[in-house]
């Protein structure tokens, strides 16, 4: 599938998103923020399958720079990270350069890894989403939803239990957080499964916490269209 590139900007910072667009009329648009690695093959997969189901789909982007390696991105990764504003910011520029392509249409956003705590962040900050989606994205944030900042976009969290970057402590302390503000939010735990389950690519990096699995690959990717078809409707 043919991505289009979006400029736009977060202050002074220069972004470019990939746009990819259903054949048909879009059922609604979806922010899809990728992993540590920013724009790449995978993530651009699968912008065109949310595109084949039938929606306008933007990757953002997270740095406006070009990741040389793993390493570099690490590098570009902590900086943003470093103050949750910042990285709030970066995130709501995404979102608002979807909604001004998307003609009125309601708006969700779906992450992977880094991308996967990107969308919770963007729910914690109170973007106008009907959805965020978390494919093995971190759940630990500098500033947890409270009953005062509560969480309105539905929660999708597809996670793997024997994720080492994501220990079940810090599950516990998500879902406590979740009600503590309100969410209505759903949490798929796959046994034995690892970082990175969605990508058949995981294995070929000889990491130990990461790992592909084909079964929580396709449940996941079922949860997420179930969801969009009930949101949707």
């Amino acid at each position: 599938m043919r991505l289009e590139p979006i400029g736009y900007s977060d202050g002074t910072v220069d972004l470019t998103g990939w746009l990819a667009r259903p054949v048909g009329p879009p059922r609604g648009a979806i922010v899809l923020w990728p992993t540590i690695m920013n724009v790449n093959a995978p993530m651009e997969r699968r912008a065109g399958m949310l595109a084949e189901a039938g929606f306008l789909t933007l990757i953002a982007d997270f740095y406006g720079a070009a990741v040389a390696d793993f390493a570099h991105a690490g590098e570009l990764a902590k900086v943003l990270r470093a103050d949750v504003d910042h990285y709030r910011r970066r995130i709501g520029a995404g979102v608002a350069a979807l909604r001004g392509l998307a003609d009125g249409l309601t708006l969700s956003a779906v992450g992977y890894c880094m991308g996967g705590q990107a969308v919770l962040e963007a729910a914690r900050a109170g973007e106008d989403l009907a959805l965020v989606a978390s494919f093995h994205g971190i759940l630990s944030t500098d500033r947890p939803a409270t009953a005062q900042t509560p969480i309105t976009p539905r929660i999708l969290i597809s996670h793997g239990d024997a994720d080492p970057l994501v220990p079940r402590t810090q599950v516990m302390a998500f879902w406590e957080e979740m009600d503590a503000a309100g969410a209505n939010w759903h949490f798929h735990n796959y046994a034995g499964v690892k970082h990175g389950f969605t990508d058949p690519g995981s294995d070929a990096r000889g990491l130990p916490a990461i790992g592909y699995d084909a079964s929580a690959d396709r449940q996941s990717w079922a949860a997420l269209n179930a969801l969009l078809d009930e949101i949707y409707a």
